[in-house]
């Protein structure tokens, strides 16, 4: 019986290395179609033409053709957010390399992938081959399992679908590559394939050995920071945080910002010198990884107050103050702070700060942090935001408010890939807005190519202040001559980004006020949409709204 793909009376004769190639590759996606994937991206190429075409052949799939292997790899990177892996084609030699940079943000985020990457055979590598290199466990440590496959005109057809499961199951976790040699001719005919052979088996993983949340951890002024990529439902965190009266200190990646016990302007907050001190914590629950505040962190670091570690992705220790690794269950044995007035100091103080920063900006002129305010209250619930792993996730972070709620790929920390990332939402159905800065528009500007024929709704907004405003806030920029610093730091580049998006047939506008910007995120793209703003004014608005904030809390 030929399951998945057709049947041909002659298939294996005059051509049995072409119809095994294809045969394989038709088992292994008929595989991973009855585990669940349902997104493929392929970059265009010779050597991977047997599964390129397995992909193509099936209805289940969606398959997108995506010319630049980066931009594939972060395509794929937005497609397994939602947590089921989509398949990333290219062929062989350095077309795999460009893969790397989201192979690390899905290894370090533990965001699902099965990156296949075509191969010569073993006879042809080593030798000078054209289009050939040393493939083999080529991303190492970023990926869950690495397999070189065997040739298909040599393998055992039974392995097939045990090698789709295991490459499946492993990929639950993260990124896995799978390596696929192929001999010529490339161009078959799938003959029958083997038979399904029942359900997937989990790949058997260690389970971590939490120890146990004893009574020295048992503080009433303790907090919960949550960030990004954790795995506990929200819900679970509000209950947790009700019941022990505790705040949370949410960044807009984790969804629980909306919490009643939620302090949004945290940032500011702590930058007061004497709130910061008064409000010393004596222990910390962190979910998933730290937000991108740096003042946050080096204000826990500074209390002594141990860190309880609930969850990943990876390990998550930066600071080197994680007194336990634990799971939500094990924080039953706390009592927190239920009936006193810790809870009520951090809520009367948010809400304070939050007062001042939408007075401050209502006085100021078009801002970057009014820019992240403004997008994050004029986007339906239906719309997903990712946001540069730059400035724009820091003034989400800071001054987004309650309504903030984003991707950012925080793993590596790379600006690489954010509209590539931000595509991958929009191509699995979701209408998606991305936040980023001129540099990374220009760096990624390749997600652009055949973005109209798409018929994707990707609402990309660029703050465009000509160079790496992030590097404005660093102590370089008061440590270098304005010329030096302007040399290797702010990168003035000179692009047109109304010039760039219309050569890739996208509509673009530049605003001049948050209520027309209001109106631009709320419209279906594809579109890109302007904001000017100046490096060194934005420093100034920076140092405004922190002060706005301390100025009420006096």
């Amino acid at each position: 019986m030929t399951v998945g793909a057709p049947s041909s009376a002659g298939a294996t004769a005059g051509n049995p290395v072409g119809n095994a190639n294809a045969t394989a590759c038709a088992t292994l996606v008929d595989e991973w179609i009855r585990c669940g994937v349902r997104h493929a991206v392929a970059a265009p190429g010779s050597r991977s033409t047997p599964m390129a075409i397995a992909l193509a052949a099936r209805v289940e799939l969606a398959l997108h053709i995506v010319h630049d292997e980066r931009v594939a790899a972060f395509v794929a990177l937005g497609l397994g957010l939602d947590r089921v892996p989509a398949v990333l084609l290219c062929t062989s030699g350095t077309a795999a390399v460009n893969f790397h940079p989201a192979v690390v943000e899905a290894g370090l985020s533990n965001v699902p992938m099965i990156v296949a990457t075509a191969d010569r055979p073993p006879e042809l590598r080593g030798i000078g081959s054209p289009q050939t290199i040393d493939q083999l466990d080529l991303y190492r440590a970023s990926v869950r399992w690495f397999h070189d496959a065997r040739v298909p005109d040599e393998a055992d057809p039974s392995s097939w679908r045990p090698l789709a499961q295991r490459v499946f199951s492993s990929a639950e976790a993260g990124p896995v590559h799978l390596n696929l040699p192929f001999r010529e001719p490339l161009v078959g005919v799938a003959d029958t394939l083997p038979e399904p052979i029942g359900p997937r088996l989990p790949v058997p993983r260690g389970i971590a050995a939490n120890r146990p949340v004893d009574a020295r951890f048992d503080q009433q002024r303790g907090i919960i920071v949550a960030g990004g990529r954790h795995e506990v439902p929200a819900d679970e965190i509000a209950v947790l945080a009700a019941r022990l009266g505790w705040p949370v200190l949410a960044d807009p990646s984790s969804g629980c910002r909306s919490f009643e016990q939620s302090v949004t302007a945290f940032d500011s907050l702590l930058r007061h010198a004497d709130f910061a001190q008064a409000h010393a914590p004596e222990v910390v629950v962190r979910f998933g990884r730290a937000p991108a505040s740096k003042v946050l962190s080096q204000w826990i670091t500074a209390s002594g107050a141990p860190v309880l570690q609930v969850g990943g992705p990876g390990v998550i220790d930066p600071e080197r103050n994680v007194a336990v690794f634990c799971s939500i269950a094990d924080l039953a044995t706390l009592s927190g702070a239920p009936g006193t007035p810790w809870l009520a100091r951090w809520r009367h103080a948010n809400t304070l700060a939050e007062t001042a920063i939408d007075t401050a900006l209502a006085e100021m002129p078009l801002s970057e942090p009014g820019v992240a305010r403004t997008i994050a209250g004029s986007l339906a619930d239906d719309v997903e935001l990712v946001v540069a792993s730059s400035m724009p996730v820091r003034d989400l972070e800071w001054f987004g408010g309650a309504a903030a709620r984003a991707h950012s790929n925080r793993g590596a920390n790379g600006i690489d890939g954010v509209m590539s990332t931000a595509l991958g939402r929009a191509l699995s159905g979701r209408p998606t807005t991305v936040l980023l800065g001129d540099i990374a528009f220009a760096h990624d500007s390749n997600a652009l190519l055949g973005l109209p024929a798409r018929a994707v709704d990707l609402r990309i907004v660029v703050i465009d202040n000509d160079g790496g405003g992030i590097f404005s806030f660093l102590p370089q920029a008061t440590a270098l001559t304005s010329e030096r610093f302007e040399q290797l730091f702010g990168t003035p580049h000179g692009t047109d980004i109304e010039a760039l998006a219309a050569a890739h047939g996208v509509a673009v506008r530049t605003v001049s006020t948050l209520q027309e910007l209001a109106v631009a995120v709320q419209a279906r793209g594809p579109s890109v949409t302007r904001v000017v703003t100046d490096r060194a004014e934005n420093v100034h608005h920076h140092d405004l709204l922190n002060a706005a904030v301390a100025a009420v809390q006096r």
